[in-house]
């Protein structure tokens, strides 16, 4: 979709936003053009109000695909700027389909000229560009395997990143078991496709000598659940088991776009997860990159184990000011609180995390904060090793952010629990259906607001 500031061109179908004490959206005839108003409330709060504005936008967008039009003028010359973005934000995202296997292209709105004299092209350009990487993130989570696998993954970050001017490294096989990385390697080894593991890194040369941030994001390309293998009906829609990663290099990327000023680092470990070959199995105990021993009671909490060696890593070679991981981790975080935000826990990181709350609820990508209490470490002790990679079904979300945060050490540590919004089995609202890219907005808004 294109999105343009200019004039209303009286030929083209109009869409209008004006506020009132009543919220509507309808479709009116006038021959030789269709005019679609939106009326919006004026919201106890600004984020419930622009979140409407999305929701509307949705219908609209929807209305627009039924009666066929492609091209059509938002008349907000009386809506204030940041209201008339949400609604651009509503109607980008809801246009978006996945149509890559589909033999006849869906309908789309291709170009949207903004009659407004508060929004500046810069303004609008930034917001392209985030609303870009998050089509690409829903992209790589709508792939199959079959064609979007660790290797191929990989190599389409690394064209990316070269194009931005992001650095790139790529480790294979061998460099992972090299670097004692030994639950990637765990992980893999029923797979016939080999890991990789990725790094990248944005550094405005201003910013040389600070402490990044650390993005870590799950990468488990498909999950079978391994020799603890899932049942059919939990199978389905496990492509979008490296929603963590696919967000996470997303959020790098549009930082880079944007020309951000802030220090990131993502660890990206990239496998799929097969019952095959000598894959790994419960009762094995791994050796981690930090040196930790781990039981492992079940194969099917594998993305911990992977995300523990990326957290390891980062802490070790880049030294950050605070790692926050994204991952599709629990099915218990998705009973805990349905698919209306994230489950999120923090250690030795309050000020990050009240910040990240605070922009979730503006951007309306909303965290539900666990407990984080020292007694639910006993939940992760294990007889012979370390620690094990689960515990009990009870607090099975908090454990496994407990499991991960023992990597991160004294580090100023976020885990945010995406199980309930990286994928959605039916559509919501301006999220389509299959991947969302869901904590794309949230996390470049953070940083944003901490440049």
């Amino acid at each position: 979709m294109n999105i343009l500031i200019n004039n209303i061109d009286p030929k083209l179908s109009v869409i209008t936003l004006q506020s009132g004490k009543t919220q509507s959206v309808s479709a009116l005839d006038r021959l030789p053009k269709r005019t679609y108003e939106v009326v919006y409330e004026k919201k106890d709060t600004v984020s419930e109000r622009q979140e409407m504005l999305r929701r509307c936008a949705d219908e609209v967008c929807s209305m627009l695909h039924k009666d066929k039009v492609s091209e059509v003028c938002l008349d907000a010359s009386k809506t204030d700027a940041a209201d008339v973005m949400a609604f651009l934000e509503g109607l980008q995202l809801a246009d978006y389909t996945f149509d890559r296997y589909k033999s006849k292209s869906r309908e789309h709105v291709a170009t949207v000229t903004v009659k407004s004299g508060l929004i500046s092209q810069e303004m609008l350009d930034e917001q392209l560009n985030v609303w870009n990487r998050i089509f690409w993130c829903r992209e790589w989570v709508n792939l199959p395997v079959a064609d979007l696998n660790a290797e191929q993954f990989a190599d389409e970050l690394a064209d990316i990143a070269k194009d931005l001017g992001v650095a790139c490294t790529v480790f294979g096989k061998k460099k992972i078991e090299s670097l004692g990385m030994g639950g990637l390697t765990a992980v893999n080894k029923g797979s016939v496709d080999e890991p990789r593991f990725v790094v990248l890194e944005y550094c405005p040369k201003s910013l040389s000598k600070s402490k990044p941030i650390a993005l870590i994001g799950k990468g488990i390309m498909y999950d079978t659940g391994g020799l603890n293998i899932k049942p059919d009906d939990y199978m389905q829609e496990m492509k979008s088991d490296m929603a963590g990663a696919a967000t996470m290099a997303s959020v790098v990327f549009a930082a880079a776009d944007n020309q951000l000023p802030v220090h990131l680092v993502a660890c990206l470990p990239l496998t799929d997860s097969r019952p095959g070959f000598n894959a790994y199995a419960a009762d094995d105990v791994l050796t981690m990159y930090d040196g930790t021993t781990v039981e492992v009671i079940n194969t099917d909490a594998e993305g911990r184990i992977i995300l523990a060696d990326a957290i390891a890593y980062a802490v070790a070679n880049y030294n950050p000011q605070l790692v926050v991981d994204a991952a599709t981790l629990t099915g218990a975080a998705v009973r805990a609180i349905s698919t209306y935000g994230i489950a999120a826990m923090q250690q030795h990181a309050d000020k990050p995390m009240q910040k990240l709350k605070q922009v979730g609820e503006e951007v309306y990508e909303r965290i539900a904060e666990f407990p984080f209490w020292k007694e639910y470490d006993e939940l992760i002790e294990s007889d012979i090793a370390d620690i094990k990679n689960c515990g009990i079904a009870q607090a099975g979300t908090i454990t496994a952010g407990k499991f991960l945060a023992h990597f991160a050490k004294e580090v100023p540590y976020i885990h945010l629990d995406i199980a309930g919004v990286a994928f959605f089995s039916k559509k919501q609202f301006y999220y389509a259906k299959g991947g969302s890219g869901y904590g794309v907005r949230l996390l470049y808004n953070f940083l944003k607001s901490n440049k």
